[in-house]
């Protein structure tokens, strides 16, 4: 055996990321500071999880100790509380790696929310720890030091790491009586305001509370010394009958899978019997997870195969169902399942399929019975659920069936389509909608004037995607999309609600006015395509729509910022004949020069109110300045 407990100890400095979330779990997040127990007990739980699974191909590692355990041990008198698995432990690399620099992608963001939200004071503990799950450095807010002694399985080293939270951190050859025979002890030095935490019986309402049904039994002794006693059994929660089990269980369950401390607003749990058999319990959460629009982001559900986890990579939804969380329960894949046969598989393909329609289907369950709860679900998830209407063709007319939108008639409120849809008029023949990026800028867009004056509904689009799948969805019900900035509005065979005005109401132009737009055409040919007169403006003066048979607006806008638009195509100048300032500039007898300015001038207002900025600031300048002087009667 080699001793490598008198090798001299190694001091390290957290990364600045690291550092910086310590800081902040020291100094803000106080309210429910008891996460902090769940959180290490899921991490114990891992680790056994994890050594179940290497075992299948190397039973030596279970030694003489095949049953998993997590043991909390109390200690009063010594002001420290214990954490000890028997689970597959870390080597010295491991535990720098998982302790002292970063875990996943997301924490950067995390920190620069909470920035953004105003430093690292005043926020809110509940939310943030209910909001981003803040794991092992959790123990930094009861512990005025955390030691850890781990020794993998098979190995015949142990390691120490130890760290007050200031910002370094100390790694060491660990005595081998120290260390579990396998696995790891965390030990906590309790604050002087924390010392509850090393009485039994708070350390027992925690577990029960929060990690009741965590798939490992959890013991628990008041002294290192003292035989431990049995807290929780291990079973499985996702394979007991749903009859046992109360909304109570499940939300502890959530909690402890994952790694949030809000209210499941969904849970889906049932067992699948046929050609494929399994168990799966899936949550769809109660709050917005802070990397939701990660772009490396995967989905968060488990694979086990006969109670041993296997995986959380696995896939097993579609990237459009990432928010929920849960797990599923296989016997119908070999334990020493490899990840290449998990990538290739038809079983696990069979159970994405029927893991997906089961949620897809709760969902719209829930759509019918509770819409307030189905609401928030939509206001948390539907920019990613809308994803799917993109990606997902087959299930296309299915998410139409859950979207909600804000529509120009109903306010804060959310519509179905199937709503919108029963609510059109005899003529209209498509569903019309804006697209953009800021909804109240949307509400004002003169482009939607021609189709309120006719009582026609638009649904308002703000989230990035929905230019995407609007642009290639089948449509809804036999009822196709059709953007209000594309093409031609055709509004000639819906009447306006104000039937005196209908007589007015059409876009022909008079001599003076036709004369204008032909004047409008030669001097901003190589702005636009057309210039034309407008049967959807019935208060503003020009907007800007896309051609026929160019990309919308909005979608143009998206992928000239990505670089993927080519040559832009150039959009129509529609203006409104019926307008006070066309008409005085039609009827005026002012010189080129001057009209000229005119025109380009209204060509700028067009691209103000469409939310783009003028291209030739200075230009826009002399040419306001001309008109001005001019107008109030200068030479």
């Amino acid at each position: 055996m080699t001793d490598t407990s008198s090798a001299p100890a190694e001091n390290h400095v957290f990364e600045a990321d690291v550092a910086r979330l310590l800081t902040l779990m020291v100094h803000s997040v106080y309210s429910e500071r008891d996460v902090f127990l769940r959180e290490l007990i899921s991490n114990a739980a891992d680790a056994c999880e994890k050594l179940r699974y290497e075992a299948i191909a190397e039973p030596a590692l279970l030694g003489d100790d095949p049953q998993a355990q997590i043991t909390l041990i109390a200690d009063p008198e010594g002001g420290t509380l214990s954490v000890v698995d028997n689970g597959i432990g870390m080597s010295r690399n491991e535990l720098t790696e998982a302790l002292g620099t970063i875990a996943r992608s997301g924490t950067k963001a995390f920190l620069e929310r909470v920035a953004a939200q105003g430093g690292d004071n005043g926020l809110d503990g509940d939310r943030l720890i209910g909001q981003f799950g803040i794991g092992f450095y959790s123990a930094f807010m009861v512990a005025g030091r955390v030691d850890v002694f781990s020794r993998r399985a098979g190995s015949e080293e142990a390691w120490r790491w130890s760290s007050d939270g200031s910002g370094s951190y100390e790694i060491a050859p660990a005595a081998l009586e120290d260390a579990p025979a396998r696995g790891t002890r965390v030990v906590l030095t309790l604050k002087d305001d924390a010392k509850s935490f090393a009485e039994r019986a708070t350390v027992e309402r925690i577990v029960k509370a929060q990690s009741g049904h965590v798939p490992v039994p959890i013991l628990i002794a008041e002294k290192p010394d003292a035989e431990a006693e049995p807290v929780t059994d291990g079973s499985a929660l996702w394979a007991k009958p749903k009859t046992e089990i109360t909304p109570e269980d499940y939300a502890d369950f959530y909690r402890g899978l994952s790694g949030q401390y809000d209210e499941p607003a969904l849970t889906v749990h049932f067992r699948a019997e046929g050609r494929h058999e399994y168990s799966a319990l899936a949550f769809v959460p109660g709050a917005r997870p802070f990397d939701l629009f990660d772009p490396d982001r995967k989905g968060r559900v488990k694979l086990y195969v006969k109670r041993v986890f296997i995986t959380d990579d696995a896939e097993l939804l579609p990237r459009y169902l990432r928010f929920v969380r849960g797990l599923v329960d296989t016997a119908d894949l070999p334990l020493n399942v490899s990840r290449e046969m998990i990538q290739e598989s038809p079983i696990l393909a069979a159970i994405r399929k029927g893991l997906t329609n089961r949620i897809l289907t709760a969902l719209e369950k829930l759509a019918e019975s509770e819409p307030d709860t189905f609401a928030a679900v939509w206001r948390d998830f539907g920019g990613v659920l809308k994803e799917g209407i993109y990606e997902d063709f087959e299930r296309q007319e299915q998410l139409l069936g859950l979207a909600r939108f804000r529509t120009t008639e109903t306010g804060a409120e959310w519509r179905a389509l199937k709503d919108y849809v029963a609510a059109m008029k005899d003529t209209q023949q498509a569903i019309y909608f804006l697209a953009g990026d800021d909804l109240e800028r949307l509400r004002t867009s003169p482009q939607l004037e021609g189709f309120r004056a006719r009582g026609l509904e638009v649904l308002l689009l703000s989230d990035p995607v929905d230019s995407f799948w609007a642009a290639t969805a089948q449509g809804f019900e036999g009822k196709p999309f059709r953007s209000v900035t594309q093409g031609a509005a055709d509004l000639a065979d819906i009447p306006r609600l104000d039937a005196e005005k209908d007589q007015d109401a059409a876009p022909e132009a008079d001599p003076a006015t036709a004369t204008l737009i032909a004047f409008a055409k030669t001097v901003l040919e190589d702005a636009v395509c057309d210039v034309r007169a407008s049967e959807r403006l019935t208060e503003s003066a020009v907007c800007l729509v896309a051609p026929e048979g160019g990309p919308d607006r909005q979608l143009e806008r998206i992928l000239k910022g990505a670089g993927q638009a080519g040559e832009a195509a150039k959009p129509v100048l529609e203006i409104n004949p019926r307008h006070a300032l066309v008409k005085a500039l039609a009827a005026a007898s002012a010189d080129a020069a001057l009209r000229e300015d005119a025109v380009r001038l209204l060509y700028d207002e067009a691209l103000i109110l469409d939310g783009e900025r003028v291209s030739d600031a200075r230009g826009f300048s002399e040419r306001l300045a001309r008109v001005l002087h001019q107008a109030l009667g200068g030479a």
